[in-house]
């Protein structure tokens, strides 16, 4: 296969079979080609002499080529005993304790198979309405929310996939400005996106600054008015502070609901790209734009033939995954296979247009993604249609937008994924998102930090005969080649990233693609830290002129646990390690120190300390730096060994890598246990408060024994992952909590392209 190191770790480490041991059982290979066969088998579904072997070979080779790959569950999932393949549920929350509790439950399951999911709490009483069978007040459906995410933080998927949800309130609920600001505390409700549905009344309004109605979703009635420009100016600040909420046109998805008759759409997934009906999923996969290039004596040039094919391939396999799918309830089930809703995107589509010449804030870019989307569009349904020719339309044809016409296999056809970890196994830039970054650093084994450049652009410049590594060094100090001497411009031009990008073009872009696209475009509108709330409006009103279903934006650094980008790499000279030299702040407060190694030889004292329960004894050790370890252990009568082990391992790891260890008897004196409290004669409060004093009296022995007594002495930083940011740049990203490298920010949620680790809410 043509993958990247890094792609194949990111496969090994997150997508292959394992045993319960967590060991491997199969290889990178062996993964497509189980996923092929698991997915051709459907062909005998409808034709018991089908070919199916023949279909495997034309799947593996799709897949292996990289030109074409499913969303993560099914590369997860398929041939394997879970065998559950969807990314993308929508589940109903109706207004009784009955409803809201099942659909936590059955969210729970879906997280489970590794899905996400998206509610809209729309239907829920306000705040504070009366609950007419126990004559109680209703808590609002923000308060259910937290339920929801509690229940989400609890259920990991498998070991691979953290369960993310969408959370979307109509603008007309009474509760609207509750939900607007619920996230502002970014420590709350951490496992949602949030979105604003808006209507065509609502932006009407917004435009003439006038008055709109709150309606009680359980009566029906109106229960006051609020101004619009008042509650758009608030999403918008809370856009601009947070990057949420986002918005979504409700009117305009269901102008598109292919089957009205089933009711109306309410929520998407939790990226925003797909607008389902309650207990629908959805089936997503992307084309590598970059495989369906080339070269020709005029340049690089989109080649249609293979493009086509790949086409027709992708909406056979995904047609496929819907037979083959074990859906974690049985509404889903039946409602999925009632639609039978594909999602056919692309990715790579920024790289593609390195390729050709062409500038991504461009026009010619912009008409580009037309041309590209409304081949993949047009093609996608023209394959659809041939399969309901020999499969049969999907069962609710017949009441669907599409009855007078043509018989279609799928109810919709195509969508915009943001293909996070899939494009860093494809080595493309993500969904139709521009290039984040053109060269940054990568750590590797033995604090070695290499410089990582987009292969394209090295291409380039060692074309134009001025590549060098320490032009590369520049840019990834400058985070763009804007401003980069030596650097021709013609280069520049083409080569922008994603904040070299006006917000207008990314909206632009964005609708662009909606205009050919059946269900919705994940994007991500990129601000500066600098950009004004004003200019986040204004991008708000474009995507609602421009035909988009909906649009995030995120304004650099503007979450609160954004708190640290990175300078220059360690240059491995010794270091206080109390300030990073670049960036100022203190760093340990941002998780940057490295524990100083364990010294070879201590010095220290074993104390037995009586304890409510039982005995604890308490080790503490030293060196000429100060006291670097702290061991406990619980006599035969028992106690809470690890809670207490627990304690002193972070205590020896907080004393060695700088903290002072007055503070941390502090923090530890008199913490009480209730076992310790009501037991005569016992000389503490609890573990932790003997492990302090225990603290206190080795501290004073070190101090006498090494005279003058050294402060404790702090490891030098570990070398800042992403070098090159200015102090005030210094402030304000986020990385990576398994590798340290800088995330991504698409749809609503981080990726990592170092590791594959992602995140949404």
């Amino acid at each position: 296969m043509p993958i990247s190191e890094n792609a194949k770790a990111v496969l090994e480490r997150r997508y292959l079979a394992r045993d319960e041991q967590g060991q491997p059982t199969e290889t990178v290979d062996g993964l497509f080609r189980r996923v092929a066969n698991a997915v051709a088998e459907a062909d005998r579904r409808f034709d018991p002499k089908a070919d199916v072997v023949a279909t495997a070979r034309r799947f593996y080779e799709m897949m292996t080529n990289l030109d074409f790959l499913p969303n993560s569950p099914t590369l997860m999932n398929a041939g394997r005993p879970l065998g559950q393949l969807s990314a993308c549920f929508v589940l109903p929350v109706a207004d009784s304790m009955e409803d809201i509790f099942d659909a936590i439950k059955n969210a729970a399951l879906i997280h489970k198979s590794g899905g996400g999911t998206g509610f809209s709490f729309s239907r829920l009483r306000p705040k504070g309405s009366t609950v007419n069978s126990t004559g109680g007040v209703a808590s609002g459906p923000i308060s259910f929310m937290k339920v929801f995410n509690a229940a989400t933080e609890a259920v990991k998927q498998g070991g691979t996939r953290r369960g993310a949800n969408m959370g979307i309130l109509r603008v007309d609920h009474p509760d609207i400005m509750e939900f607007i600001t619920c996230k502002n505390d970014t420590t709350e409700i951490t496992n949602f996106n949030i979105s604003v549905g808006i209507t065509e009344t609502f932006m009407e309004a917004v435009g003439n600054n006038a008055m709109y109605d709150l309606v009680d979703p359980a009566t029906g009635r109106v229960t006051g008015q609020k101004n619009a420009r008042e509650v758009f100016d608030a999403i918008v600040t809370s856009a601009w502070q947070t990057g949420e909420p986002g918005i979504i046109f409700l009117d305009r998805l269901n102008r598109d609901n292919a089957v009205p008759s089933q009711g109306e759409i309410e929520s998407t997934n939790p990226c925003g790209e797909q607008p389902l009906l309650p207990y629908e999923s959805c089936n997503l996969g992307s084309i590598n734009l970059v495989n369906h290039l080339m070269k020709t004596v005029a340049g690089w040039v989109l080649d249609r033939a293979k493009l086509e094919k790949t086409i027709r391939t992708a909406v056979h396999f995904l047609d496929n995954v819907i037979e083959v799918n074990q859906y974690p309830l049985p509404e889903i089930d039946q409602m999925t296979r009632s639609t039978r809703k594909i999602g056919l995107g692309v990715m790579g589509f920024a790289d593609m247009l390195l390729y050709m010449g062409v500038p991504y804030n461009s026009e010619e870019g912009v008409a580009l993604a037309r041309e590209v989307m409304d081949t993949v569009n047009t093609i996608g349904h023209q394959e659809s249609e041939r399969l309901a020719e020999v499969r049969g339309a999907f069962p609710l044809f017949e009441e669907s937008i599409y009855k007078d016409g043509k018989p279609i296999r799928n109810a919709t056809v195509t969508t915009i994924a943001p293909t996070g970890t899939l494009s860093i196994i494809a080595g493309v830039s993500s969904g139709v998102e521009p290039v984040f970054a053109y060269a940054y650093i990568r750590n590797v084994m033995d604090n070695t930090h290499l410089i990582e450049t987009n292969q394209i652009l090295k291409d380039k410049l060692v074309e134009a005969g001025v590549y060098s590594e320490a032009l590369m060094q520049q840019i990834v100090e400058q985070g763009s080649l804007a401003h980069v001497d030596g650097i021709p411009e013609d280069i520049k031009r083409v080569f922008v990233c994603a904040h070299d990008v006006s917000p207008i073009w990314h909206v632009r872009m964005q609708a662009a693609f909606q205009e050919y696209t059946d269900n919705a475009v994940s994007k991500t509108v990129n601000f500066p830290n600098s950009a004004t709330k004003e200019e986040v409006a204004e991008v708000y009103r474009l995507a609602y002129t421009l035909g988009c279903k909906g649009t995030t934006i995120y304004r650099d650094g503007s979450r609160s646990e954004q708190v640290l980008n990175i300078g220059k790499v360690n240059d491995g000279k010794a270091s206080s390690g109390r300030v990073c030299e670049e960036c100022q702040p203190p760093h340990e407060a941002y998780g940057h120190i490295q524990p100083r190694p364990r010294p070879a030889v201590t010095t220290g004292f074993t104390e037995k300390v009586r304890i409510g329960c039982g005995n604890l004894y308490i080790t503490v050790n030293y060196d000429e730096n100060g006291i670097c370890e702290v061991f406990t252990n619980t006599g035969r009568a028992g106690g809470c060994p690890s809670q207490s082990e627990a304690t002193a391992r972070l205590v020896s790891v907080g004393i060695r890598s700088g903290m002072d260890p007055k503070e941390i008897i502090q923090q530890l004196k008199g913490i009480r246990c209730p076992s310790c409290l009501r037991q005569q004669g016992v000389p503490v409060t609890s573990c932790p408060d003997a492990i302090a004093k225990a603290l206190e009296k080795v501290l004073k022995v070190s101090q006498q024994n090494h005279e003058p007594a050294p402060a404790p002495i702090a490891p030098a930083p570990k070398a800042c992952p992403m070098p090159g940011m200015t102090p005030a740049e210094a402030k304000l990203a986020k990385f990576c909590p398994e590798c340290g490298a800088k995330l991504e920010h698409e749809g609503g949620c981080v990726t990592c392209r170092d590791c594959g680790y992602s995140k949404c809410g």
